[in-house]
């Protein structure tokens, strides 16, 4: 079973055989991105690093196309969507809320928090969970925060 990064290094390829530009520079534009961070932790690339480049690069993207959307700019909002139609096939499907809240609960009855200054150790406890990959800790932290007083 090839990689994620595998997949993606195959699919430029593909998309540059077929001359489909927005295709081809949408993901190399991920993969420079996996590179770079490969780089800068001087780690190998695997999955891992790469699922959490790709976040990091859809997070930003999202960003964006919301920006651009608040400023009246549709071209530059579509042109966004589209990268992120490309790239967030590379990422696994996140966890629903109901099973998300389940998790948020039993973490903070395991470690006994019972304030929003004991946050930081429930957020650990998370991130030591199994499905912590599937997690977006933007809207885990949030969860976490309307749960505790």
């Amino acid at each position: 079973m090839p990689t994620i990064y595998e997949t993606l290094r195959a699919d430029i390829i593909t998309a540059v055989k077929a001359r489909d530009t927005v295709a081809s520079t949408s993901l190399r534009s991920g993969d420079a991105a996996i590179q770079r961070a490969s780089m800068d932790q001087a780690k190998p690339i695997d999955d891992a690093l790469a699922l959490a480049t790709l976040r990091k690069v859809v997070k930003n993207l999202t960003d964006a196309k919301a920006e651009f959307e608040k400023a009246g700019r549709a071209d530059l909002a579509a042109a966004n969507a589209a990268e992120l139609k490309l790239l967030e096939k590379y990422l696994p499907a996140g966890l629903d809320a109901a099973k998300l809240e389940v998790i948020v609960t039993e973490a903070i009855k395991t470690t006994g928090a019972t304030s929003k200054k004991e946050m930081g150790k429930v957020i650990g406890a998370l991130k030591q969970h199994p499905d912590a990959g599937l997690m977006d800790f933007g809207a885990v932290s949030k969860l976490v925060q309307s749960k505790l007083p």
